[in-house]
């Protein structure tokens, strides 16, 4: 079985042709697929799109590129949506949240003030409420470890991870599972790849980030589905020397450890 523990299966460009899209998946061995939010405006958009599908799960938050965009208000909106889904178990986390400093617009000044005040509400609702977070980690580790660890263990995911050998322990120390997906099929991307490869097994999970981040192996350009987890696994058993199998087995497990309430989204499937 395998698991999709970042995908944005509600994105525009999966419009024409979501349930293909899904069954395509599933057909893969992609079991579970994790939606998370970007902003208040598709809060209901991923809640009601995990319940559509066997093995759907969501999260709720606002992402770092959405603050600019973001009020007070939203965040108001946010601890509300959570309040009220926590009676739901296809809610599994908070997210996607973090912090990114690549894009030089929003990386400096008061942009990355905004950016990190929203990222600490948010940590403080995943505190409050006892769920994990999927982290938007873009040159930003040191800023997002530097306001986990002044706070009551959280864990959870961070996605895409590229940071160094050290900062990736950092986060598996503090609860923290690492995302592996498309950008890990590249031969150039090294960083990525060493961590692939010389972290524990059980401290990584898979994801493709879907319609974004393509592996190597589809046309340039060419959008992104939940179906590639299956070629994301065969890549990372093939960077570390193992079975694909044992590698889905393991990632599964490390997902249901670091998020637990997948696990539902594994019995909705079941049930169906």
């Amino acid at each position: 079985m395998l698991i999709d523990t970042h995908c944005h299966l509600d994105a525009a460009e999966f419009d024409q042709d979501r349930l293909q899209v899904i069954e395509a998946a599933h057909q893969a061995g992609v079991k579970v697929i994790l939606i998370p939010a970007v902003a208040a405006s598709n809060f209901r958009a991923v809640r009601e799109l995990a319940h559509a599908m066997p093995g759907g799960a969501y999260a709720l938050g606002i992402h770092p590129m959405y603050v600019h965009d973001a009020s007070e208000e939203d965040l108001v909106t946010l601890r509300e949506a959570v309040s009220q889904s926590m009676g739901d178990p296809r809610l599994v986390a908070i997210g996607e949240i973090g912090l990114d400093f690549f894009v030089p617009a929003i990386s400096t000044g008061d942009a990355r003030e905004r950016q990190e005040h929203f990222y600490a509400a948010q940590l403080d609702l995943a505190v409050e409420f006892g769920l994990p977070v999927l982290l938007h980690v873009r040159r930003s580790q040191d800023a997002l470890l530097k306001h986990l660890r002044k706070r009551t263990r959280i864990g959870g995911m961070a996605h895409a991870f590229n940071g160094s050998l050290q900062q990736a322990q950092q986060f598996i120390d503090l609860g923290f599972a690492l995302g592996m997906g498309g950008a890990m099929t590249y031969t150039r991307a090294l960083q990525i790849r060493r961590i692939a490869t010389q972290m524990p097994l059980t401290s990584l999970v898979l994801e493709t980030d879907s319609p974004d981040i393509p592996p190597s192996w589809l046309v340039a350009n060419r959008r992104n589905t939940p179906s590639q987890t299956a070629g994301v696994a065969r890549a990372l058993a093939e960077l570390r020397g193992m079975e694909t199998d044992e590698v889905a087995r393991v990632t599964a497990q490390t997902a249901f450890r670091v998020c637990p309430r997948l696990k539902t989204a594994l019995a909705s499937l079941n049930a169906s």
